[in-house]
């Protein structure tokens, strides 16, 4: 069965742990992403990508050109955005990067929250309807990630079952609807 990356058009046959930064890797080898390549790669439009810019959920680019991070961000936004409300979404980005012109005080860089997410989701199904399922996936994935904040980790576990059940929540949706369809 073909897949995505989550948040993602890129196509991958199993998701593996370490793979998304291997990806990233790839993707960034060069450089930068130009606002065409990250549309491509997200399935948004440029306009809305753009959008998120000027409200300040993702920084400009720089250059014309996004970053490992600000394409992670960018990802981020929208594996989440068909199950919580954009504010919800700010609000958790917020939690994650503090003041978005202090680096000094985020909890995470975007890039390593999406490959410790893919990871999580490497290890196989997890049983989202069990809260210490999802919990206990949590943990694993932040497993050696080191605290430059108070209780970063504990948040970082938190933000990792948020990001679960909200992506879950979006396939589900998105499967209920294709089911839908061949009632029809």
């Amino acid at each position: 069965m073909q897949r995505t990356y989550p948040g993602t058009t890129i196509e991958v046959a199993t998701l593996v742990k370490g793979c998304s930064a291997s990806l990233f890797d790839g993707v960034f080898a060069a450089g930068g992403l130009t606002l065409s390549q990250v549309s491509v790669m997200t399935g948004l439009e440029p306009y809305m990508i753009q959008n998120w810019v000027k409200r300040g959920f993702v920084s400009s680019p720089v250059k014309r050109m996004y970053s490992r991070d600000q394409f992670a961000r960018i990802i981020i936004i929208n594996m989440l955005r068909d199950s919580l409300q954009i504010e919800k979404i700010c609000s958790l980005i917020r939690i994650i990067s503090g003041d978005p012109k202090d680096r000094s005080d985020d909890l995470i860089s975007d890039s390593e929250l999406y490959h410790r997410y893919v990871d999580m989701l490497s290890e196989g199904e997890i049983n989202v309807t069990a809260s210490d399922s999802v919990h206990d996936a949590a943990v694993r994935a932040s497993e050696g990630f080191e605290e430059r904040l108070p209780n970063a980790k504990k948040q970082l576990v938190r933000i990792l079952q948020i990001m679960l059940l909200a992506h879950t929540a979006s396939r589900l949706k998105e499967k209920s609807c294709e089911l839908l369809s061949t009632l029809q």
